[in-house]
């Protein structure tokens, strides 16, 4: 397990029977990178590998 499968594991836990909106995980992640300015780009990354799951190309 990697460290960062902690903080899924504990997201899944507290909110995996909530149902959300991609509007809503968006404001949460700009929320975030305006109090974590320092994690835009791995943010960014992570919104684009998002955004871009169904592309063929990838």
């Amino acid at each position: 397990m990697y460290f960062t499968d902690r903080g899924i594991e504990e997201l899944a836990e507290r909110r995996g029977g909530e149902t959300v909106t991609i509007e809503w995980v968006a404001e949460r992640l700009r929320d975030f990178i305006d109090l974590n300015p320092e994690f835009e780009t791995p943010v960014e990354r992570l919104a684009t590998w998002l955004a871009r799951l169904d592309d063929e190309d990838d």
